[in-house]
């Protein structure tokens, strides 16, 4: 959801007049939330106090490769415990490849840590063919597998996107309401939807209206039915205004939430991660807190009796101003194993990199690039090939090819031309070579 240019800005006439609406669309449910991504980091960033849910991404597939967000853990459990109920979503570029699909869904769901019943979505924003029946069965083949899984399948994408590349009507015909679509009535920060610029379309049941949905940017969604309390059984408000959610089922991630969820402030200790509340007002120290301090997260670097300090801002705030997130036990077991090794495959007498690359889901290309194999592309049996994505929180790198910019490699990998520009020390005009190895995580 960091490729900004494929969702629809729609703020003159003629630009509307592709989705015309009759009448003004209302929610049936209402309920705000925010979706997240790596930028946001381990913890989140939360957007009012009064949004309902979190999706989070889990990583994404590139035609054929695999990045997990090694964030995706803990901003579950952060979610959890702030009382939000969580959510997953993959970035979801397979083009129109049942094949690819298929491998994704193997990739990505043994790992959700959202319970059962809860969103899976597929962020098809990039990548599509001209084939638009074969971009949906491929899409299809993905919603089946999430749904056989035990989840909720959901299709994301901006309206135009949709329209243009996806057949939703097809989709939306087996999974019934099921399309998360963006549409934006404006650039400027939004905290609520504007419902002249509801996308004009069947099967839909959240929209993302905002990527400002506060001040410095945040995307945003509102859901038009109950979808996004698929997974959960409720919350709970204590006296003191704390909300707990209850699950349908666990995981480490949800465990590790309602553990920091119903861990007393007294216990706050240097190391944890606290939200700053909403409602505080002044620091310790008498002064006001700024505004985009609220909702933000942040390491305890001190505790002194009721007060602790905040880590990056050098501040005090009373622990009564201040929720827990994640606790110094339960960010260790999320963060300890969210690396695994490389899958391998041992050649075999009359294999191929292509025939191998297939059984996979992947291309001879990623699988050449992954194990550093050149033209011819030759391989001898007994070989190990490494035939998945390194662990989750290595550093990646990617070998500059003919025709590539920054922005397309960026495009690739999720993530934006500056950021790896800044990662590579890469200055204005931007640069690259062919040949040359850039970092892209």
């Amino acid at each position: 959801m960091k490729n900004k240019n494929l969702k629809t800005i729609l703020i003159t006439v003629s630009a509307l007049s592709a989705f015309a609406v009759t009448s003004p669309v209302f929610a049936a449910k209402g309920d705000q939330g925010v979706d997240w991504s790596v930028y946001q980091s381990k913890a989140g960033k939360f957007g009012y106090n009064t949004d309902k849910f979190v999706i989070s991404q889990i990583g994404g597939t590139y035609n054929g490769s695999y990045i997990d967000q090694t964030t995706y853990k803990t901003q579950v459990a952060s979610a959890i415990a702030a009382g939000k109920y969580a959510h997953t979503y993959i970035w979801f570029q397979v083009g129109s490849s049942q094949a690819l699909a298929k491998a994704a869904m193997n990739h990505f769901l043994p790992n959700v840590q959202t319970p059962k019943g809860s969103i899976v979505a597929l962020d098809y924003e990039a990548g599509a063919t001209g084939d638009k029946k074969a971009n949906t069965q491929a899409i299809i083949t993905a919603m089946q597998m999430i749904k056989d899984a035990g989840y909720t399948p959901v299709l994301y994408s901006g309206a135009y996107y949709m329209s243009t590349y996806i057949n939703t009507t097809e989709i939306g015909a087996k999974f019934g309401t099921c399309l998360w679509v963006a549409r934006y009535a404006t650039n400027d920060v939004s905290s609520a939807p504007n419902y002249a610029y509801f996308p004009s379309m069947d099967y839909v049941s959240i929209w993302q209206f905002t990527s400002n949905y506060v001040t410095g940017g945040l995307d945003a969604s509102v859901a038009l039915t109950g979808i996004t309390d698929n997974g959960y059984k409720g919350t709970t408000t204590s006296s003191t205004g704390k909300t707990t959610v209850s699950t349908t089922t666990s995981t480490p991630s949800v465990k590790a939430g309602q553990q920091a969820n119903n861990t007393p402030k007294s216990s706050i200790v240097i190391g944890d991660t606290v939200k700053v509340n909403f409602s505080a007002s002044k620091w310790a120290t008498g002064q006001a807190i700024p505004s985009w301090v609220k909702g933000q997260s942040y390491k305890v670097a001190q505790v002194s009796g009721n007060n602790v300090l905040l880590a990056g801002i050098d501040s005090w705030i009373s622990k009564s101003n201040v929720e827990i997130l994640l606790t110094n036990d339960t960010t260790a077991k999320l963060t300890s194993s969210t690396t695994s090794s490389s899958s391998t495959y041992t050649v075999q007498s009359g294999d191929t990199l292509s025939g191998i690359a297939a059984k996979y889901g992947t291309t001879y290309q990623n699988l050449a690039l992954l194990n550093g194999i050149k033209s011819p592309y030759i391989i001898i049996p007994g070989e190990k090939l490494k035939v998945a994505a390194t662990a989750a929180s290595a550093t990646s790198y990617y070998k500059v090819v003919s025709g590539d910019t920054l922005s397309s490699i960026a495009s690739k990998y999720g993530t934006t031309y500056l950021k790896l520009a800044s990662l590579n020390a890469i200055k204005s005009p931007y640069v690259i070579y062919v040949g040359k190895t850039i970092r892209v995580k």
